[in-house]
């Protein structure tokens, strides 16, 4: 099993950072890459970026593109979500997900690619 703990949401302006954390424990060893995805109201849960383990590759939604940044601190465990330049149609609650085995490419920007998933954390831009 894997456990996957977000932090980092909150309220911005437009225009602002936020760096949002997923710290993972447990099985960490069969982890194949972690994405983020995210939640608006009455909106699907969609993709947003993803990184695999080794952090050799990354994939990013073209709404996002430019603007955040995926990256991984090997030592903690923790994948980071930096986002840059929010706007109001960021806002949602943003989660981590953990794909414990090899997938299709068109998998791994799919919740359909993803099999341990944290609780989420909210983000919210004003503007």
């Amino acid at each position: 099993q894997v456990q996957l703990v977000e932090s980092g949401g909150g309220l911005v302006q437009s225009g602002g950072s936020l760096r949002l954390s997923c710290r993972a424990s447990g099985r960490t060893f069969s982890i194949n890459r972690v994405g983020w995805f995210r939640q608006a109201p009455g909106n699907e849960r969609v993709f947003v970026a993803f990184m695999t383990w080794s952090g050799v590759s990354t994939n990013y939604a073209d709404s996002v593109k430019g603007r955040f940044t995926i990256s991984r601190d090997n030592a903690k465990n923790t994948v980071y979500l930096q986002m840059d330049n929010l706007k109001p149609e960021d806002t949602a609650v943003y989660y981590c997900a953990a794909g414990l085995a090899l997938s299709p490419i068109a998998l791994r920007t799919t919740t359909r690619g993803y099999d341990s998933w944290g609780q989420g954390t909210q983000v919210t831009v004003s503007s």
